[in-house]
Protein backbone atom coordinates (compact mmCIF):
# COMPACT_ATOMS: atom_id res chain seq x y z
CA UNK A 1 0.00 0.00 0.00
CA UNK A 2 2.88 2.37 0.74
CA UNK A 3 4.14 1.77 -2.79
CA UNK A 4 0.76 2.79 -4.22
CA UNK A 5 0.74 6.02 -2.22
CA UNK A 6 4.33 6.72 -3.25
CA UNK A 7 3.21 6.19 -6.83
CA UNK A 8 0.38 8.70 -6.33
CA UNK A 9 2.79 11.31 -4.97
CA UNK A 10 5.13 10.73 -7.91
CA UNK A 11 2.29 11.07 -10.44
CA UNK A 12 1.08 14.31 -8.89
CA UNK A 13 4.59 15.79 -8.87
CA UNK A 14 4.84 15.03 -12.60
CA UNK A 15 1.65 16.94 -13.26
CA UNK A 16 -0.57 13.89 -13.86
CA UNK A 17 -4.26 13.84 -12.95
CA UNK A 18 -5.86 10.74 -11.50
CA UNK A 19 -8.42 9.38 -9.07
CA UNK A 20 -7.48 7.78 -5.76
CA UNK A 21 -10.12 5.13 -5.09
CA UNK A 22 -10.57 3.64 -1.62
CA UNK A 23 -12.96 0.94 -0.40
CA UNK A 24 -14.35 2.61 2.73
CA UNK A 25 -16.85 -0.13 3.64
CA UNK A 26 -17.67 -3.65 2.52
CA UNK A 27 -20.08 -6.36 3.57
CA UNK A 28 -20.68 -9.97 2.65
CA UNK A 29 -18.71 -11.78 -0.03
CA UNK A 30 -17.28 -8.69 -1.70
CA UNK A 31 -13.89 -9.14 -3.37
CA UNK A 32 -13.01 -5.56 -2.50
CA UNK A 33 -12.16 -5.28 1.18
CA UNK A 34 -12.25 -2.25 3.43
CA UNK A 35 -9.05 -0.26 2.99
CA UNK A 36 -8.31 -1.56 -0.52
CA UNK A 37 -6.99 1.20 -2.77
CA UNK A 38 -6.29 1.84 -6.43
CA UNK A 39 -5.14 4.65 -8.68
CA UNK A 40 -7.29 5.20 -11.78
CA UNK A 41 -5.72 7.35 -14.50
CA UNK A 42 -7.66 9.53 -16.89
CA UNK A 43 -7.21 6.97 -19.66
CA UNK A 44 -8.80 4.24 -17.54
CA UNK A 45 -5.67 2.43 -16.37
CA UNK A 46 -6.04 1.01 -12.86
CA UNK A 47 -3.18 0.27 -10.46
CA UNK A 48 -4.08 -1.53 -7.26
CA UNK A 49 -7.13 -3.61 -6.35
CA UNK A 50 -10.77 -2.63 -5.79
CA UNK A 51 -12.78 -5.65 -6.78
CA UNK A 52 -13.56 -8.24 -9.39
CA UNK A 53 -14.62 -8.17 -13.02
CA UNK A 54 -18.01 -6.58 -12.29
CA UNK A 55 -16.78 -3.69 -10.18
CA UNK A 56 -13.63 -2.58 -12.03
CA UNK A 57 -15.19 -1.35 -15.32
CA UNK A 58 -17.93 0.58 -13.50
CA UNK A 59 -15.47 2.22 -11.13
CA UNK A 60 -13.23 3.13 -14.07
CA UNK A 61 -16.17 4.83 -15.78
CA UNK A 62 -17.13 6.68 -12.60
CA UNK A 63 -13.50 7.76 -12.05
CA UNK A 64 -13.35 9.39 -15.48
CA UNK A 65 -16.55 11.27 -14.69
CA UNK A 66 -15.08 12.39 -11.36
CA UNK A 67 -12.02 13.77 -13.14
CA UNK A 68 -14.25 15.58 -15.62
CA UNK A 69 -16.48 17.07 -12.92
CA UNK A 70 -13.67 17.82 -10.50
CA UNK A 71 -15.73 16.53 -7.55
CA UNK A 72 -15.37 13.47 -5.33
CA UNK A 73 -18.03 10.76 -5.37
CA UNK A 74 -19.05 7.79 -3.24
CA UNK A 75 -20.03 4.75 -5.33
CA UNK A 76 -22.09 2.00 -3.68
CA UNK A 77 -22.03 -1.35 -5.49
CA UNK A 78 -23.98 -4.45 -4.56
CA UNK A 79 -27.16 -6.45 -5.06
CA UNK A 80 -30.22 -4.29 -5.64
CA UNK A 81 -31.81 -5.23 -2.31
CA UNK A 82 -28.71 -4.19 -0.37
CA UNK A 83 -28.25 -0.69 -1.76
CA UNK A 84 -29.04 2.56 0.01
CA UNK A 85 -28.00 6.18 -0.16
CA UNK A 86 -28.68 6.93 -3.81
CA UNK A 87 -30.80 9.94 -2.86
CA UNK A 88 -27.82 11.68 -1.25
CA UNK A 89 -25.81 14.23 -3.22
CA UNK A 90 -22.45 12.88 -4.33
CA UNK A 91 -23.52 9.23 -3.92
CA UNK A 92 -24.03 6.86 -6.86
CA UNK A 93 -25.61 3.44 -6.38
CA UNK A 94 -24.88 0.68 -8.90
CA UNK A 95 -26.92 -2.55 -8.69
CA UNK A 96 -24.76 -5.59 -9.42
CA UNK A 97 -26.21 -8.85 -10.69
CA UNK A 98 -23.06 -10.87 -10.04
CA UNK A 99 -23.31 -14.13 -8.16
CA UNK A 100 -21.61 -12.53 -5.18
CA UNK A 101 -23.98 -11.05 -2.58
CA UNK A 102 -21.38 -8.62 -1.30
CA UNK A 103 -21.75 -4.84 -1.12
CA UNK A 104 -19.02 -2.22 -0.98
CA UNK A 105 -18.69 1.55 -0.89
CA UNK A 106 -15.82 3.12 -2.83
CA UNK A 107 -14.74 6.73 -2.36
CA UNK A 108 -13.40 8.28 -5.56
CA UNK A 109 -11.23 11.33 -4.94
CA UNK A 110 -9.87 13.36 -7.87
CA UNK A 111 -6.23 14.34 -7.46
CA UNK A 112 -4.92 17.27 -9.47
CA UNK A 113 -1.35 18.53 -9.66
CA UNK A 114 -0.52 21.96 -8.24
CA UNK A 115 -1.28 24.82 -10.65
CA UNK A 116 1.55 25.53 -13.06
CA UNK A 117 2.47 29.16 -13.70
CA UNK A 118 4.92 30.10 -16.46
CA UNK A 119 6.18 33.68 -16.44
CA UNK A 120 8.18 35.07 -19.37
CA UNK A 121 10.60 37.89 -18.65
CA UNK A 122 13.18 39.15 -16.19
CA UNK A 123 12.01 41.92 -13.89
CA UNK A 124 11.05 42.60 -10.27
CA UNK A 125 7.41 41.89 -11.20
CA UNK A 126 8.38 38.43 -12.48
CA UNK A 127 10.24 37.57 -9.31
CA UNK A 128 7.43 38.87 -7.08
CA UNK A 129 4.76 36.97 -9.01
CA UNK A 130 6.63 33.67 -8.92
CA UNK A 131 7.43 34.10 -5.22
CA UNK A 132 3.76 34.61 -4.36
CA UNK A 133 2.70 31.67 -6.53
CA UNK A 134 5.20 29.42 -4.77
CA UNK A 135 3.78 30.56 -1.42
CA UNK A 136 0.46 29.10 -2.58
CA UNK A 137 2.15 25.80 -3.41
CA UNK A 138 2.07 26.35 -7.18
CA UNK A 139 4.70 25.10 -9.58
CA UNK A 140 6.56 27.98 -11.21
CA UNK A 141 8.67 28.26 -14.35
CA UNK A 142 10.52 31.29 -15.69
CA UNK A 143 11.50 31.84 -19.33
CA UNK A 144 13.85 34.57 -20.54
CA UNK A 145 14.95 34.73 -24.16
CA UNK A 146 17.22 37.62 -23.24
CA UNK A 147 19.67 35.05 -21.94
CA UNK A 148 19.79 36.54 -18.45
CA UNK A 149 19.26 34.12 -15.63
CA UNK A 150 18.56 36.82 -13.10
CA UNK A 151 17.82 36.30 -9.41
CA UNK A 152 15.51 33.31 -9.68
CA UNK A 153 14.47 30.99 -6.87
CA UNK A 154 16.04 27.49 -6.88
CA UNK A 155 12.56 25.97 -7.15
CA UNK A 156 11.82 27.84 -10.37
CA UNK A 157 12.30 25.90 -13.55
CA UNK A 158 14.26 28.33 -15.72
CA UNK A 159 14.51 28.24 -19.52
CA UNK A 160 16.78 30.72 -21.33
CA UNK A 161 14.78 30.38 -24.53
CA UNK A 162 11.19 30.62 -25.75
CA UNK A 163 10.82 26.89 -26.21
CA UNK A 164 7.80 26.22 -24.01
CA UNK A 165 8.40 22.47 -24.24
CA UNK A 166 11.33 23.10 -21.88
CA UNK A 167 8.89 23.81 -19.05
CA UNK A 168 5.99 21.53 -19.98
CA UNK A 169 2.94 23.62 -20.89
CA UNK A 170 -0.43 21.84 -21.07
CA UNK A 171 -4.10 22.81 -21.14
CA UNK A 172 -4.15 23.78 -17.48
CA UNK A 173 -0.95 25.87 -17.51
CA UNK A 174 -1.21 29.62 -17.01
CA UNK A 175 1.27 31.78 -18.94
CA UNK A 176 2.06 35.42 -18.17
CA UNK A 177 4.19 37.41 -20.61
CA UNK A 178 5.98 40.14 -18.65
CA UNK A 179 8.83 41.04 -21.04
CA UNK A 180 8.13 44.77 -20.71
CA UNK A 181 8.99 45.84 -24.25
CA UNK A 182 12.07 43.68 -24.80
CA UNK A 183 10.59 40.90 -26.97
CA UNK A 184 6.87 41.11 -26.29
CA UNK A 185 5.71 40.12 -29.76
CA UNK A 186 7.93 37.05 -30.01
CA UNK A 187 7.04 35.89 -26.50
CA UNK A 188 3.30 36.35 -26.97
CA UNK A 189 3.32 34.53 -30.32
CA UNK A 190 5.18 31.61 -28.73
CA UNK A 191 2.72 31.51 -25.81
CA UNK A 192 -0.26 31.44 -28.19
CA UNK A 193 1.25 28.43 -29.96
CA UNK A 194 0.78 26.43 -26.75
CA UNK A 195 -2.48 24.93 -25.39
CA UNK A 196 -2.20 27.04 -22.20
CA UNK A 197 -5.44 27.70 -20.36
CA UNK A 198 -4.52 31.33 -19.74
CA UNK A 199 -2.26 33.72 -21.67
CA UNK A 200 -1.80 37.11 -20.05
CA UNK A 201 0.25 40.10 -21.24
CA UNK A 202 1.67 42.68 -18.85
CA UNK A 203 1.34 45.89 -20.86
CA UNK A 204 -0.79 49.02 -21.08
CA UNK A 205 -3.94 49.02 -23.19
CA UNK A 206 -2.16 51.03 -25.86
CA UNK A 207 0.92 48.84 -25.90
CA UNK A 208 -1.04 45.56 -25.87
CA UNK A 209 -3.19 46.81 -28.76
CA UNK A 210 -0.07 47.58 -30.81
CA UNK A 211 1.37 44.12 -30.05
CA UNK A 212 -1.81 42.34 -31.07
CA UNK A 213 -2.01 44.35 -34.30
CA UNK A 214 1.58 43.44 -35.10
CA UNK A 215 0.80 39.73 -34.60
CA UNK A 216 -2.42 40.03 -36.62
CA UNK A 217 -0.50 41.44 -39.59
CA UNK A 218 1.86 38.48 -39.37
CA UNK A 219 -0.83 35.86 -39.60
CA UNK A 220 -1.91 35.24 -36.01
CA UNK A 221 -5.65 34.49 -36.20
CA UNK A 222 -8.43 36.23 -34.32
CA UNK A 223 -9.27 33.07 -32.38
CA UNK A 224 -5.75 32.97 -30.95
CA UNK A 225 -5.62 36.70 -30.28
CA UNK A 226 -8.92 36.46 -28.40
CA UNK A 227 -7.17 34.21 -25.88
CA UNK A 228 -4.92 37.06 -24.73
CA UNK A 229 -5.80 38.72 -21.44
CA UNK A 230 -4.35 42.20 -21.76
CA UNK A 231 -3.55 43.92 -19.55
CA UNK A 232 -3.10 40.86 -17.35
CA UNK A 233 -4.58 40.98 -13.87
CA UNK A 234 -7.38 42.84 -12.14
CA UNK A 235 -7.66 46.54 -12.95
CA UNK A 236 -6.13 48.32 -9.95
CA UNK A 237 -5.17 51.48 -11.82
CA UNK A 238 -1.59 52.69 -11.77
CA UNK A 239 0.33 50.48 -9.34
CA UNK A 240 3.92 49.49 -8.73
CA UNK A 241 5.28 46.07 -9.57
CA UNK A 242 4.41 44.28 -6.30
CA UNK A 243 0.78 45.36 -6.48
CA UNK A 244 0.74 44.45 -10.18
CA UNK A 245 1.86 40.94 -9.27
CA UNK A 246 -0.91 40.74 -6.66
CA UNK A 247 -3.52 41.75 -9.24
CA UNK A 248 -2.30 39.10 -11.71
CA UNK A 249 -2.23 36.35 -9.10
CA UNK A 250 -5.72 37.34 -7.91
CA UNK A 251 -7.02 36.88 -11.46
CA UNK A 252 -5.35 33.48 -11.73
CA UNK A 253 -6.75 32.36 -8.38
CA UNK A 254 -10.23 33.33 -9.57
CA UNK A 255 -9.63 31.31 -12.73
CA UNK A 256 -8.71 28.33 -10.59
CA UNK A 257 -12.17 28.54 -9.03
CA UNK A 258 -13.72 27.55 -12.35
CA UNK A 259 -14.20 23.78 -12.64
CA UNK A 260 -11.21 22.69 -14.76
CA UNK A 261 -12.95 19.72 -16.46
CA UNK A 262 -9.56 18.09 -16.38
CA UNK A 263 -10.48 15.01 -18.30
CA UNK A 264 -9.75 17.16 -21.35
CA UNK A 265 -11.85 14.98 -23.59
CA UNK A 266 -11.54 15.82 -27.25
CA UNK A 267 -15.22 15.02 -27.74
CA UNK A 268 -17.88 17.05 -25.94
CA UNK A 269 -20.77 14.80 -26.97
CA UNK A 270 -22.22 12.06 -24.78
CA UNK A 271 -21.52 8.52 -26.05
CA UNK A 272 -24.40 6.18 -26.76
CA UNK A 273 -25.78 4.26 -23.81
CA UNK A 274 -25.20 0.76 -25.16
CA UNK A 275 -21.85 0.95 -26.94
CA UNK A 276 -19.04 3.51 -26.92
CA UNK A 277 -15.30 3.97 -26.95
CA UNK A 278 -13.37 5.02 -23.86
CA UNK A 279 -10.78 7.81 -23.77
CA UNK A 280 -8.03 5.20 -24.07
CA UNK A 281 -9.64 3.83 -27.24
CA UNK A 282 -10.99 0.69 -25.56
CA UNK A 283 -14.43 -0.45 -26.75
CA UNK A 284 -17.01 -0.36 -23.97
CA UNK A 285 -20.64 -1.42 -23.63
CA UNK A 286 -23.36 -1.01 -21.02
CA UNK A 287 -24.97 -4.08 -19.52
CA UNK A 288 -28.66 -3.48 -20.41
CA UNK A 289 -29.82 -5.28 -17.27
CA UNK A 290 -27.85 -3.63 -14.48
CA UNK A 291 -26.28 -0.65 -16.27
CA UNK A 292 -22.70 -1.60 -15.46
CA UNK A 293 -19.85 -0.91 -17.87
CA UNK A 294 -18.51 -3.98 -19.69
CA UNK A 295 -15.42 -4.31 -21.89
CA UNK A 296 -16.61 -6.56 -24.76
CA UNK A 297 -13.17 -7.99 -25.45
CA UNK A 298 -13.08 -9.28 -21.86
CA UNK A 299 -16.75 -10.13 -21.35
CA UNK A 300 -17.69 -13.81 -20.97
CA UNK A 301 -21.44 -13.28 -21.31
CA UNK A 302 -23.16 -12.01 -24.45
CA UNK A 303 -26.41 -12.41 -26.38
CA UNK A 304 -27.41 -11.80 -30.00
CA UNK A 305 -30.89 -10.30 -30.24
CA UNK A 306 -32.64 -8.83 -33.30
CA UNK A 307 -29.33 -8.30 -35.08
CA UNK A 308 -27.66 -6.57 -32.13
CA UNK A 309 -25.07 -7.96 -29.73
CA UNK A 310 -25.31 -7.25 -26.00
CA UNK A 311 -22.68 -7.90 -23.34
CA UNK A 312 -23.22 -8.63 -19.64
CA UNK A 313 -21.16 -8.35 -16.49
CA UNK A 314 -22.33 -11.67 -15.05
CA UNK A 315 -24.33 -14.81 -15.78
CA UNK A 316 -27.28 -13.49 -13.77
CA UNK A 317 -27.66 -10.50 -16.10
CA UNK A 318 -27.41 -12.68 -19.20
CA UNK A 319 -30.08 -15.05 -17.85
CA UNK A 320 -32.43 -12.19 -16.96
CA UNK A 321 -32.03 -10.68 -20.43
CA UNK A 322 -32.73 -13.97 -22.20
CA UNK A 323 -35.94 -14.37 -20.20
CA UNK A 324 -37.32 -11.01 -21.36
CA UNK A 325 -35.05 -8.80 -23.49
CA UNK A 326 -37.78 -6.31 -24.42
CA UNK A 327 -38.19 -5.50 -20.76
CA UNK A 328 -34.65 -4.09 -20.71
CA UNK A 329 -34.73 -2.45 -24.13
CA UNK A 330 -38.04 -0.66 -23.75
CA UNK A 331 -36.27 2.66 -23.22
CA UNK A 332 -35.44 2.66 -26.93
CA UNK A 333 -31.69 2.97 -26.55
Amino acid sequence: MDELLDRAVSMRSRGERFVLATVVWSSGLSSGKQGSRAIISGDGRMEGWLGGACAAPTLTRAAREVLWEGRARLVVLGPDHGLAGGDREGVETVPMACDSEGTMEVYLEPVFPPPHLVVVGNSPAVRTLTAMARALGWRTSVMDDGGRRGDHHPDDRVSLSLDFSDVGVDRQTMVVVATQGHYDEEALAAALATPARYVGLVASHKRSGAIEEYLRERGIGETDLARVRAPAGLDLGRVEHREMAVSILAELVALRGVTPRVAESEEEGTPSVHHRRSESGTSEATDPVCGMIVVPSQARFRVEYQGERYWFCAAGCETAFRQGPDRYLSSGE
